[in-house]
């Protein structure tokens, strides 16, 4: 990991404010939600991953962070067993983002929240971005749906491609824009160079937990898990799965430096802020991840056999 660990002096007030947060939208009356909050440690993570930002920013992160937790569990909880009713839930995201129609449900009112505090932070552009990359991850969960019912195996290409949109970390990279002290030029959002960085870190980022999460994901019968992609098609044991899953992450990691050392010269202080608001994922996830309780079973795949795995 080349990013040291850091983390932010507000974490303890990030924490307290996620907890209010889903206790005032009700997200947390549901004790397996709330065990499940205190397992992944919303605001651990924005600290890690966002250890430089103002104390709003981190604010945000974490309550973002939060809110896609829960989302994403119940999704694809609903997704899994019964496909048909997780288009309600999913229209009524996009509906809030695109359209900014009033929720129907909890989830929809805390979104809907969350987008009044991005919008009174952000600029409109880096809002209506935000907005944007939101409902690209809403309609990934579709896609995830759609994989896990196919009877057919997902090769390693296909679950990549569903692995970016269910990331998540992309809608935080308008939030990134936000925090520094000047908006980004035109010209830094559309370089292709940082448009590659933008997709290059939130996979690596990602695909980090995948590791941590591989024997939880083997045992519910995940698919869209990097490891678990290529355990599938090489039928390898789950250990040598991780291992080509790592060597991937490294190889990713080394074009996000080679790139970035590209781009650096032609960026002002703002897009150099804004591209360390992106990397701080990958440091982020990788020391989150060794540490969070949702994981602490990590390392039982050195123990699973090739017949078991």
């Amino acid at each position: 990991m080349p990013f040291p660990f850091q983390r932010h002096p507000q974490e303890s007030q990030a924490e307290s404010a996620v907890e209010t947060w889903l206790r005032t939208w009700g997200l947390t009356d549901d004790p397996a939600v709330s065990d499940m909050i205190e397992r992944t440690r919303p605001a651990q993570l924005a600290s890690y991953n966002s250890p430089t930002v103002d104390a709003e920013i981190l604010q945000l992160v974490a309550l973002q962070i939060a809110y896609q937790f829960v989302f994403d569990d119940a999704a694809e909880e609903v997704g899994r067993r019964h496909p048909g009713r997780l288009l309600p839930m999913l229209c009524e995201s996009v509906a809030i983002l695109r359209d900014d129609q009033p929720p129907t449900t909890g989830l929809g009112a805390a979104l809907s929240d969350l987008h009044r505090q991005v919008r009174e932070r952000c600029t409109p552009g880096q809002a209506a971005r935000w907005a944007w990359k939101s409902r690209e991850y809403v309609h990934g969960l579709l896609y995830e749906s759609v994989a896990q019912t196919q009877s057919a195996p997902v090769g390693v290409g296909l679950s990549c491609s569903v692995r970016s949109l269910i990331a998540g970390v992309e809608p935080f990279y308008p939030l990134y824009e936000a925090a520094q002290p000047r908006e980004l030029t035109p010209a830094e959002l559309h370089d292709p160079a940082m448009r590659r960085l933008e997709r290059l870190c939130a996979d690596a980022a990602v695909w980090i937990p995948d590791l941590f999460s591989a024997v939880k994901e083997h045992r519910a019968g995940g698919l869209i898990n990097l490891a678990l992609a290529y355990q599938r098609a090489g039928r390898y044991p789950l250990p040598q799965a991780v291992t080509l899953a790592v060597r991937r992450i490294n190889r990713t990691i080394a074009e996000i430096q080679r790139l970035y050392e590209e781009i650096g010269p032609r960026l002002t202080p703002a897009g150099i802020g804004y591209v360390e608001g992106m990397t701080g994922w990958i440091r982020g996830c990788y020391y989150w991840s060794r540490t969070v309780p949702r994981y602490a079973d990590a390392t039982e795949p050195l123990a699973l056999s090739s017949k078991g795995a």
